[in-house]
């Protein structure tokens, strides 16, 4: 398995199409807690949720990619951009 981070930019001014899909985004991660390692919001200076960033576990980038495709965050249109990356742990550890 290898590391992955998933990072997910909302558009500008898409907190209310945030929160609509928030249950179901919160969903969907939890239906697929094998795969995520750690994940929460992004915030702008102001605070507020903007935008999402895991780290995640998987066979490759494109499970990944599979995973963010059927998020309902992505499916609401939320995402201005949205980027994997393979990821190497070199400090710290992931429990």
């Amino acid at each position: 398995m290898a590391m992955f981070v998933l990072m997910c930019v909302d558009h500008p001014g898409a907190l209310d199409r945030r929160m609509a899909a928030r249950e179901a985004h919160l969903a969907y991660v939890r239906e697929h807690i094998s795969l995520v390692k750690i994940a929460g919001p992004l915030l702008d200076d102001e605070g507020q949720m903007a935008g999402s960033m895991f780290v995640i576990e998987a066979p490759d980038k494109a499970a990944v990619e599979a995973f963010s495709a059927a998020d309902p965050y992505r499916l609401a249109g939320l995402f201005e951009r949205v980027e994997v990356r393979s990821w190497k742990v070199t400090v710290g550890a992931l429990a």
